[in-house]
């Protein structure tokens, strides 16, 4: 396969992986702690993940922001530019550390310890981010959002965790399609 035909079969294995990321937000979608329904889990981030360890972090910040937007403009729409900012940063911090991690050994070990940074780092980068984006967004004092931020970390470490445990056990499976 010449140079590109390999960039067309990237683009089209990535533009499937946005596809499935989209229908999975469609299909599976629930609150995880009742008193904050708003916080709705879904496994969105897995085909992200899952292709940042395919194309590296690169491609997995191209596949947040073109998920995210699309996302934002159907499924979620209900949340607006608010949900879309959201989505970009925690998912972009999610992938690029997994992603820069996991890229220099591709090992077993090297997922779990990118996938566990990853997590973490997501969890951090979004208290920081509900405490000035959330604000300015929804018009809530910030005093209201500091009394939601135990939720908000466990809700990300909860979302994170899952994604990357089924991210961990489907990448090596699906790596050969996305290789060929």
């Amino acid at each position: 396969m010449n140079n590109q035909q390999n960039k067309t079969a990237k683009l089209a294995k990535m533009a499937m992986l946005v596809a499935i990321s989209i229908v999975l937000v469609m299909l599976i979608h629930f609150p995880i702690f009742p008193a904050v329904a708003f916080l709705e889990y879904d496994p969105a981030d897995i085909p992200i993940l899952i292709g940042t360890f395919a194309f590296g972090p690169t491609a997995g910040l191209v596949l947040t922001a073109v998920t995210s937007v699309l996302q934002g403009v159907t499924v979620s729409s209900a949340s607006g530019l608010y949900g879309i900012i959201m989505h970009i940063i925690a998912t972009s911090v999610l992938t690029l550390t997994a992603g820069l991690i996991y890229r220099g050994h591709k090992t077993k070990k090297m997922a779990v310890i990118g996938l566990l940074a990853g997590s973490c780092a997501m969890a951090v980068v979004m208290a920081a981010a509900n405490m000035v984006i959330t604000p300015a967004f929804m018009g809530v004092d910030a005093a209201v959002v500091w009394q939601l931020m135990p939720f908000i970390i466990a809700f990300n470490l909860v979302k994170a965790g899952i994604n990357s445990v089924v991210t961990f056990l489907l990448y090596k499976r699906i790596s050969p399609f996305l290789h060929r």
